[in-house]
């Protein structure tokens, strides 16, 4: 105990000396949790210039909006081990920092009176928010390193020896049982959150002693006017004057006393017992200190064997005649005739919860103190009279019986007759506060769950925050496991984070959950984002995270790729335009592009999305799809398996289909590029009119200029429009003639993918047959209207026979009626070869 950071709080308590908490640790809790970091100068004076501008919507979201970066801030400098526990700290420092701004702000009436109150609001919740940080330091620090270290001891002491002092074995005691530890770590920690109603100092008009001269003087003249005869006081002025005559002091002098004595408890009640010893002493009621002095352990340091200072009489500490002292504070504290202030500082050290409960019956916290006060001095008082060899006076039945468990503490707070105290106990705060006191944390995780599901949409981020970070340190503690119940309460905190949409935050937490959760809450932050910086951060985050970029952004575009596009208030853009929706969609394949083993992905996602758009003749779509595959992906693919041998057959059927695509779209431009020149051609320029029946020499040689400048143009046209059409004809040819078994058809795998069901296989090949019926016989059509209007007629009738042939087969993908109106069209061709003087397929006639 002595090398532990949380031995005893340093505070004088119930229970130890001055002595005793000096021998254990030097550390007092309040100072080390509530004042240990202390807010830097610098700090207030950049808060102080906080200007006014915008309040009215902000009302001081943006000032808590910092807790978000700061916490992750947090964890990502700390790592695991005893460095979580500063974690603690460090959370607890932060939100006090937010907490002095706010405070800050309200003293300059920022926001007027609505930004109060909502500042106001905020400041209970991080109030609140810190205690509870405090005490998950608390508990768990002794929890996790100090009972670990004290464990084999443990198992070989059997408890306190007997015969020690009062001092020696309390202190034991605390060395060996946890149990009794813990009940001490909250009632410190409440001590040290304990906040005092803001009120004018009580004793603001003494700074002398209370000498009870109203009374005196009242004694002294009972002839006075001023106060009438009609008032019965005491006759004596001893201490017990008023309880043994049952009068009262002078009502100015009461008033005097229970202000005194509120104080005085108040003192107690923070901790600070040698601060109510001061101002009894201070306002010359020294009786009063006495009685505060009669609990402390006794212990007589000139019996201890092995005394280096024999030959000196040490002090004797701590007071000798307790047990009579403390069955006189009982009997004090049981008694109607104090007041109740007075009461319940007798009851704090005598264990009489009664006279606690009178007074501390309005808050959770307060009776949860009063309840653990008691608690505390049976266990002690009963370890005493077990361990010393003494005889003690005995203490009243009813202060035996009064022993409790922590789990009947809290049944008793739950049905508490205040209504505040069950409200608090039943809420948030309180439920949270009393399984991490109880270390029941898989209760309070389902509790958690529960409030996800039943009020996900009430719960505000920082509440979300609060629990995930609460979620973070128990795992990070061995108290959770990593199952589905903790991850929901992440996964609700980085959904509230993609809502902010920082990336590093939403990487960071999302790298906590499974890797299922991983994939599916990214990948959902990256639907979200458009912008290319935006994204380029995004994913840089991720991979600092360690998430699995290639299965985030694999889902990312197919989810964005089988969203429906849903209509503006104008309905679907005119044909030919590329809609909104189309264009996000289109824009998702970007985020395959960044990493270059992603390049079979890229094709195998580019291909469906241009499947789709292909049958919705949609070409411009299909054009905009395919430009942001990048030119290099073939010799990205062959880099990556090391030759077109090695490629998988996902990867090698994605590069076929690309590949059909791309001749695909090039016969469809040079068609239209063809049609264009064809249906453009030079119009015959207007005559000049000549104004008389004379030859204008001027006018006719304008005429012939512009005649020959037709001529030329009409030259020119015709000399590019024939080698267009060659093109064209070319272009469109390798389409209908694409290698092996033909366009969009799968080159020969010997079985098809392991993942086949996962990627829709058998549908895919459906949809490429689906799409060789609707544009081979289009390409076959344009085809034969670029060789017909050319003159190519030939060239038309042997289209018949590509048609026909086995080889490709492309006369499968045409119905009835599209295979008679291409031969109609052929026919027309062999009608213009008739009429040439040549035979139907455009062979020289002979005879």
């Amino acid at each position: 105990m002595a090398d532990s950071s949380f031995p005893i709080s340093g505070r004088p308590s119930l229970l130890r000396t001055a002595a005793l908490n000096n021998s254990l640790g030097p550390h007092n809790l309040s100072h080390s949790f509530l004042l240990q970091e202390q807010t830097q100068a610098s700090i207030m004076e950049d808060t102080a210039m906080i200007e006014d501008t915008m309040d009215d919507e902000d009302r001081g979201r943006s000032r808590t909006d910092v807790l978000f970066p700061q916490f992750f801030d947090m964890l990502q400098t700390h790592g695991g081990g005893p460095e979580i526990f500063e974690v603690l700290q460090g959370l607890a420092q932060i939100c006090r920092g937010v907490v002095e701004t706010l405070e800050l702000e309200i003293d300059r009436g920022v926001g007027g009176a609505q930004g109060a109150r909502q500042r106001e609001a905020t400041l209970r919740w991080l109030r609140q928010e810190i205690n509870t940080w405090l005490l998950l330091h608390a508990l768990f620090h002794d929890r996790v390193l100090v009972q670990s270290d004290t464990r084999a001891d443990d198992e070989m002491q059997d408890g306190p020896t007997l015969g020690g002092s009062e001092k020696e074995v309390i202190q034991q005691l605390y060395a060996i049982n946890a149990t009794l530890r813990e009940y001490q770590l909250v009632v410190d920690w409440l001590e040290a959150c304990y906040k005092p109603d803001e009120q004018v100092n009580l004793l603001h008009c003494h700074d002398r002693m209370m000498s009870w001269e109203n009374t005196l003087f009242q004694l002294e003249n009972l002839q006075g006017a001023a106060f009438g005869r009609g008032h019965e006081i005491v006759s004596r002025l001893d201490p017990d004057a008023s309880v043994r005559q049952k009068r009262p002091l002078h009502a100015l002098d009461e008033e005097d006393n229970h202000r005194l004595s509120r104080a005085i408890f108040s003192a107690i009640r923070s901790g600070q017992v040698d601060d109510g010893l001061k101002l009894c002493k201070h306002y010359g009621q020294t009786w009063r200190a006495a009685i505060l002095e009669g609990w402390r352990l006794h212990e007589d340091p000139n019996f201890e064997q092995g005394n280096p200072k024999m030959d000196e009489k040490m002090p004797i500490e701590g007071n000798p005649r307790r047990d009579v002292w403390k069955r006189c504070a009982w009997l004090l504290a049981d008694s109607k005739n104090y007041d109740e202030y007075s009461r319940a500082t007798a009851g704090v050290f005598s264990g009489h919860l009664a006279s606690l409960k009178s007074l501390l019956h309005n808050d959770w916290h307060d009776l949860l103190w009063a309840y653990l006060k008691v608690q505390i001095d049976i266990r002690v008082e009963s370890e005493i009279r077990e361990c010393c060899v003494k005889r003690y006076q005995p203490m009243p039945d009813e202060y035996w019986n009064g022993k409790m468990t922590m789990e009947q503490i809290f049944d008793e707070l739950n049905v508490a007759k205040d209504a505040s105290v069950r409200d608090y106990a039943q809420g948030q705060l309180g439920i949270i506060q009393r399984h991490l006191i109880l270390d029941t944390c898989g209760e309070l995780l389902q509790h958690m769950v529960r409030w996800l599901d039943k009020d996900a949409g009430q719960l505000s981020p920082h509440q979300l925050r609060f629990m995930a970070h609460i979620v973070i340190f128990l795992r990070q503690i061995g108290r959770l496991e990593r199952d589905s119940p903790a991850e929901k309460v992440i996964a609700a905190y980085v959904e509230a984070l993609i809502e902010r949409g920082d990336a590093q935050l939403i990487a960071y937490y999302t790298a906590s959950l499974s890797k299922t959760l991983q994939v599916q809450l990214y990948s959902r932050f990256l639907e979200q984002v458009e912008q290319k910086q935006k994204r380029e951060r995004a994913l840089e985050a991720a991979m600092q995270a360690g998430l699995d970029v290639a299965q985030i952004t694999r889902l990312t575009v197919e989810n964005i790729r089988n969203t429906p596009v849903q209509l503006g208030e104008l309905g679907e853009p005119r044909s030919g335009e590329v809609s909104a929706g189309d264009t996000r969609k289109i824009h998702a394949l970007e985020w395959l592009t960044h990493l270059p083993e992603q390049r079979g992905e890229l094709l195998w996602q580019a291909n469906a999305m241009i499947r789709t758009y292909l049958g919705c003749s949609k070409v411009e779509c299909v054009r905009q799809a395919f430009e942001v595959v990048p030119g290099d992906v073939v010799q990205v693919l062959i880099n990556q398996y090391g030759s077109m041998n090695n490629l998988p057959p996902r990867e090698e059927c994605s590069l076929k289909e690309y590949l059909c695509y791309k001749v695909y779209l090039a016969g469809i431009d040079s068609f239209l590029e063809w049609n264009s020149l064809y249906h453009n051609k030079p119009q015959k320029p207007q005559q000049d009119s000549i104004a008389s029946g004379q030859d204008n020499f001027t006018e006719r040689m304008a005429n012939e200029r512009k005649e020959q400048a037709h001529r030329n143009k009409v030259t020119r046209w015709e000399t590019r429009l024939k080698e267009q059409s060659k093109q064209t004809m070319e272009s469109l040819f390798n389409v209908l003639m694409f290698p092996e078994k033909g366009w969009l058809v799968d080159p020969f795998i010997p079985k098809e993918p392991e993942n086949a069901v996962q990627l829709k296989w058998e549908y895919r090949t459906m949809q490429m047959e689906k799409l060789r019926s609707l544009c081979l016989p289009e390409i076959a059509l344009f085809l034969h209207d670029v060789m017909y209007k050319s003159g190519d007629f030939a060239g038309c009738v042997r289209l018949a026979d590509e048609i026909s042939s086995e080889s490709r087969q492309l006369y499968k993908v045409y119905t009835k009626h599209k295979l008679a109106e291409l031969m109609s069209k052929i026919a027309d061709a062999s009608l213009e070869l008739l009429n040439s003087k040549l035979d139907p397929w455009g062979y020289p006639i002979t005879a």
